[in-house]
């Protein structure tokens, strides 16, 4: 067993490529959207 398989994602692939780039694009987004409208409130653009 994977020690990716472990924890909150205890499915089948897990470690595979493909879940953890979309987990990776998810998180990035977020903290992206994040950054963009804590900015956006700070600051008149």
């Amino acid at each position: 067993m994977s020690d990716l398989n472990r924890g909150i994602m205890k499915f089948e692939g897990a470690d595979s490529a493909a879940a953890l780039t979309a987990s990776a694009i998810v998180i990035l987004g977020s903290i992206a959207v994040l950054i963009l409208w804590a900015l956006k409130s700070a600051y008149v653009f």
